[in-house]
């Protein structure tokens, strides 16, 4: 694992620029990135797109369905045990059917969080760096450790960062080789410097 320091830049001209200034600060090319981070929920992580494999809102929707599809199924029992003498079996069998399908709709609809956020990073107390989500634009990273970096290079990486207007610095672990960070993860919590 490599010790990371990367910023977030509004335009790519920045990051190019960005990655000029830390160049000339003595940081080798194959040690720098530049990236784009998308907005949060737009990372395509799962086959069928998205970041996380379950909504927020969501994680007791399938409880509901189960609940208003047995209830719906009941009134469906009963509705259809009336009109039976009428329709015949089939009109039973179709009451049943339509009740369940509406009631686990409204079950699931009726136990979804409207207020339910993505889950917050819980700040431990441990590290008392700012910390806050990933922000969409942007990202140039540049490894400060091994033998090839500048002395002072934690302080370099930073200044020079700032120094371009990059906006929320952070310092992170991963693995930044030959001009790319390989383990990425836009969901990580970002340890503000």
């Amino acid at each position: 694992m490599n010790t990371i320091i990367a910023g977030r830049f509004e335009l790519q001209d920045q990051g190019e620029e960005a990655l000029r200034a830390l160049q000339g600060a003595g940081f080798p090319a194959s040690a720098m990135t530049l990236f784009y981070v998308n907005p949060d929920g737009q990372h395509d992580i799962y086959p069928i797109g998205g970041d996380d494999d379950d909504s927020p809102g969501a994680r007791d929707a399938d409880k509901g369905a189960a609940t208003g599809g047995g209830l719906g199924a009941a009134a469906g029992l009963a509705a259809g045990a009336a009109a039976a003498t009428v329709a015949g079996p089939a009109g039973l069998a179709a009451a049943v059917g339509v009740g369940a399908y509406t009631g686990s709709l409204a079950g699931a609809v009726s136990s979804t969080d409207k207020e339910s956020e993505v889950d917050e990073a819980v700040d431990d107390g441990e590290n008392p760096r700012k910390i806050t989500d990933r922000h969409a634009g942007i990202h140039v990273a540049v490894r400060i450790d091994g033998d090839d970096a500048p002395d002072d290079a934690l302080a370099s990486a930073v200044r020079t960062l700032k120094g371009q207007g990059a906006m929320d610095v952070e310092q992170a672990e991963g693995r930044l080789e030959e001009g790319t960070w390989k383990d990425f993860d836009p969901r990580e919590v970002v340890h503000l410097v």
